[in-house]
């Protein structure tokens, strides 16, 4: 069985208020993430994929690097022919620095959702996600409310 990996960012922003950036695609959201190419390795893809799908640079980030969310899971994979693939997805984040323009590039829209646990999004995949940064922020006594 092929076994591919997507990384990506959770990028958060607490101006306006505490709030997160999903991207939107045709039929559901995502989070700005995708495949690794041969070579690279898991940070360099997801702040690649992050500066391709939003336009947002490393620069425009502070980079938590304690945080580490990761899922494995099934799924039919087009690029594989319709081929069963075990996919792993790893999740870093990363806060803003300052106000950024959105440039899109792979997907239709994007909007800021509110911080406010529990979340129901995306089962698989963006409600784990909230739930371990949930946990995370509570460990680390963030100065979030959650």
């Amino acid at each position: 069985m092929q076994q591919i990996k997507s990384c990506g960012i959770i990028v958060m922003r607490t101006e306006p208020q505490l709030s997160f950036l999903l991207m939107q695609k045709p039929h559901r959201y995502d989070l700005p993430k995708g495949h690794m190419e041969p070579g690279e390795d898991e940070w360099s893809c997801a702040l690649r994929e992050l500066h391709e799908e939003t336009g947002i640079a490393a620069s425009n980030l502070e980079l938590d690097r304690e945080f580490r969310f990761t899922t494995t899971y099934l799924r039919s994979a087009e690029r594989y022919d319709g081929e069963t693939v075990n996919k792993t997805v790893v999740i870093f984040l990363g806060w803003l620095k300052q106000k950024v323009k959105i440039e899109l590039s792979e997907h239709s829209g994007y909007k800021w959702v509110k911080w406010k646990p529990p979340h129901t999004i995306q089962k698989k995949t963006i409600d784990p996600l909230l739930a371990q940064l949930e946990i995370y922020f509570r460990e680390k006594g963030a100065k979030i409310i959650v």
